[in-house]
């Protein structure tokens, strides 16, 4: 017999949600394991409860419980639930009212014979990877790649067809590019719909299959991609060059090229996010007086000016001459961090100078 969880709450059909909630937490505290140790059958009616309210709480749980279970035994799934999923995560609204095909069909990808998969007859995709030094990364560039793939049979340029035939309609499924196979399970034999063998789910098979491509309408072969990596390209980076995958049978769409990029590091430069940061060697008298520097960028050396005073460690900023942001006009900056060189060895004039500026 199908559990009445609307019994087991004492409560009606009708009742809203927060009459069943009050119910149920009038039920746990009366019914509580630490009130009634020993008592198995109150531990039982406490699980009862709890099981009860966790399927009338949900609104699905509850829509499906309505219309699958009732309490005259009439509930496809027994007393609690099917297989014991009942308040175990096993939620019958999945199966929107439909029958046990579709039961089957969510546990084993079948469809009782209803439903029929669809074959993807598109290529698949193809991964590759580049690797390109750091001021390539600035200036971006075309990169010629290389690989096996599967590529449009030049013979009967992807049909699968000898010159002169056609296609046909599938003899093994009748068109419907699925067969149906019988399967032994717990629930006893299930029958599913998968893709036929022959057509690969199309439903057409050539009439005279190409003898290049045996009718795949693709062959396996070397083929070379130029991919433009766009300036600013940071490492790690996909990029996805659309239709030059492998080729899809018969015509059908190719797949795509996922193509990872790896920038090489560059010593002199440390990348942050469009921003490039880097060290500055500073003359002592510069930093005291200021002077205008020659610092190197990612795109070439610029004039910078220091100003009187500069200390040790302070960060300054060149506008506009970081990393170009990828397909747009914006540049990030450059960052310095300025390093004070102090003199380790002096001449005789110059340490009596330095002697004469302390004095001052």
């Amino acid at each position: 017999m199908a559990k009445d969880y609307y019994a087991i709450l004492g409560v009606s059909k009708s009742s809203s949600e927060s009459e069943i909630k009050q119910a149920y937490r009038k039920l746990s505290k009366e019914l509580h394991p630490d009130k009634h140790k020993g008592d198995k059958s109150k531990e039982d009616k406490f699980k009862e409860v709890n099981e009860a309210y966790e399927v009338l709480s949900d609104p699905k749980k509850k829509q499906a419980y309505d219309q699958f279970g009732s309490t005259d035994g009439s509930s496809p799934f027994g007393g609690g639930g099917f297989g014991g999923f009942s308040g175990q995560g096993f939620d019958p609204s999945q199966f929107n009212g439909g029958d046990f095909s579709d039961l089957f069909e969510s546990f084993f990808g079948g469809g009782g014979g209803r439903r029929q998969r669809t074959a993807d007859p598109r290529g698949r995709d193809v991964q590759a990877e580049v690797v390109i030094d750091f001021t390539e990364a600035v200036t971006g560039k075309e990169q010629m790649i290389s690989m096996k793939a599967q590529v449009a049979c030049s013979e009967c340029e992807g049909s699968g067809n000898e010159s002169g035939s056609k296609l046909v309609t599938c003899s093994e499924c009748g068109g419907t590019g699925a067969v149906q196979r019988t399967t032994n399970s717990l629930f006893g034999q299930i029958r599913q719909s998968v893709q036929c063998s022959r057509c690969k789910g199309t439903g057409k098979i050539p009439e005279k299959p190409c003898r290049k491509c045996d009718g795949e309408g693709r062959v396996l072969e070397k083929k070379t991609v130029s991919v433009h990596i766009p300036a600013g390209i940071d490492d790690g980076q996909t990029l996805r060059i659309k239709g030059e995958g492998e080729a899809g049978q018969r015509g059908s769409a190719s797949g795509d090229l996922l193509v990872r990029v790896r920038v090489q590091p560059d010593r002199r430069f440390e990348r942050d996010g469009d921003d490039i940061r880097g060290t500055l060697s500073l003359k002592l008298i510069d930093a005291v007086l200021g002077a205008d520097v020659s610092v190197e960028t990612v795109h070439g050396p610029v004039t910078m000016t220091i100003p009187a005073g500069t200390q040790p460690g302070q960060i300054l900023r060149i506008k506009g001459k970081g990393m170009p942001v990828v397909n747009s006009s914006r540049t990030g900056d450059h960052y310095v961090t300025v390093d004070i060189v102090v003199p380790t060895k002096l001449s005789r004039e110059e340490k009596r100078l330095w002697e004469e500026l302390r004095k001052v």
